[in-house]
């Protein structure tokens, strides 16, 4: 009998995405069903889903959820897409502009939660492995424990708990406790309590079967306190059945000998078309055309992104003969600064504080060097999106960082970018250093890197594998 799985998402691309976590629940899913699971995928039908995917889905059911002394009513909706996949609506809890941030998100994703139980019966779906990530769904992992371990169909479910980035862990107040319909026995230090309040991620990191994050290292690094945000002690208690699984990228969607989003075309056997896709991006943003290194920043703007050391950098930058192009928005301190610098070095600074994602690829097509020297990163996108398209990344060595990219030796010609250790500026400038001394040699070694960064690949179908794996051992657990 083939493996069950329902991947339990807060937001999932292209519905609904607000970061990475959208894009791995739009893009695992599919990997698992080309692999034969039988996977479905479930997530909050949010008010600024765009019309186009909700003209076709079906209301295929409807459910009552308990939480506290709410009744909340719930309409459960199919999509029309290659992966099963299905909306819970409430129009109390979701009809509302944005995904977080609301002072009842505990109530919220509790409500979620247990919908998201429920919601099997429905669907006529008892799976082998509820696969939950971020706190948004850690408290499944307890009700299937606490409140439904009696119901003989939910009895042998197996949770897997998947860390996005462990920062966010969705704490609130003791009383959410009450509002759960879990007594007062959790409120303990080997349970959900934290420093006096609620803690869901933990409630995801102690109550499943399995915990995995989104690469190998950062799975390391959070067992220690400068990584762990107070749960270093809980993630080292739970090693045992502790993973670590890189993220993918879609190379259907993200491949330069394909793509129609690009100015032009390109592969590893003939990168020349990365010069027109320079000099086309340069006319779109009002850059002078001319061959010089082109610097670019895709990201989100703020701290954990090591957007203070790209400002402390750029003083030096806007002295040399490169272009620097940033895309994103963030901190409102960071898009003044960016501007700032595009309006004083007109010529050598493209500020574009905003998300666009067809800009994001012509800007990955179009640059030679791709900065990411992030404080922590867990698995990290955009390096993979930059070398992708041939270009190379300068990163920290830190989580998915240490885990996709590798310095380039010229001596040995192996490696995809450049990197650096201390989290400082001078050490962002140092890999730039060492990028540009590359990109000005005689002896064609910069062909050489970003040819080695284009057929650098981390796909789906190999995470894919991996996920299947410990959904295998925790079925046979079962």
């Amino acid at each position: 009998m083939g493996l069950k799985v329902l991947f339990v998402s807060s937001e999932v691309s292209p519905y609904a995405k607000s970061g990475g976590l959208g894009d791995v629940a739009g893009s695992l899913p599919k990997a698992l069903k080309a692999a034969g699971v039988d996977v479905k995928v479930v997530f909050p039908k949010y008010k600024n889903i765009k019309e186009k995917y909700l003209s076709d889905a079906v209301n295929v059911g409807s459910l009552t959820v308990n939480l506290g002394w709410r009744k909340q009513y719930t309409t459960v909706y199919k999509l029309n897409c290659d992966v099963d996949t299905y909306m819970l609506g409430n129009d109390y809890y979701f009809e509302r502009d944005g995904y977080y941030g609301y002072g009842d998100d505990n109530e919220r994703f509790s409500y979620f939660s247990k919908a998201v139980i429920e919601f099997l019966d429905v669907i006529d779906f008892i799976p082998d492995v509820i696969h939950c990530n971020d706190w948004q769904s850690g408290p499944v992992c307890v009700y299937l424990k606490d409140i439904y371990k009696k119901i003989v169909s939910f009895s042998k479910i197996k949770t897997l708990f998947t860390v996005h980035n462990l920062q966010y862990q969705g704490i609130f107040g003791k009383e959410t406790l009450g509002m759960m319909d879990l007594n007062d026995g959790y409120f303990t230090n080997d349970k959900l309590e934290f420093n006096g309040m609620v803690s869901f991620m933990k409630a995801g990191l102690l109550y499943s079967d399995a915990v995995s994050t989104v690469s190998k290292t950062y799975s390391y690094e959070i067992q220690t306190g400068q990584y762990g945000y107070g749960l270093d002690g809980v993630l080292r208690c739970r090693n045992n059945v502790l993973y670590g699984i890189v993220n993918g990228i879609d190379y259907d969607e993200n491949n330069p000998a394909t793509s129609k989003k690009i100015f032009a075309n390109f592969s590893a056997e003939d990168i020349s078309g990365k010069k027109e896709n320079k000099r086309r991006l340069q006319e779109e943003l009002g850059l002078p055309q001319k061959d010089v290194p082109m610097i670019s920043v895709v990201s989100r703007l703020a701290d954990q992104k090591g957007i203070n050391l790209i400002i402390e950098a750029m003083y030096d930058l806007v002295g040399r003969d490169v272009q620097v192009v940033i895309l994103g928005t963030g901190e409102g301190r960071y898009e003044h600064l960016f501007r700032e610098f595009s309006y004083r070095y007109p010529d050598k600074v493209s500020a574009n504080i905003l998300f666009d994602d067809v800009l994001a690829q012509k800007i990955y097509a179009g640059s030679d060097i791709f900065l990411m020297p992030s404080l922590f990163e867990p698995c990290g996108l955009g390096q993979l999106f930059a070398m992708s398209y041939g270009t190379v990344p300068v990163a920290r060595t830190t989580g998915g960082l240490v885990d996709t990219v590798k310095h380039f030796d010229s001596e040995s010609g192996e490696g995809n970018g450049f990197l650096f250790h201390d989290y400082v500026s001078s050490g962002l400038l140092w890999a730039i250093n060492e990028a540009l001394n590359v990109y000005y040699n005689p002896e064609g070694k910069w062909e050489k890197v970003v040819k080695n960064a284009i057929n650098t690949r981390f796909s789906w179908d190999h995470s894919a594998q991996e996920y299947i794996k410990i959904y295998e051992k925790l079925k046979d657990e079962a």
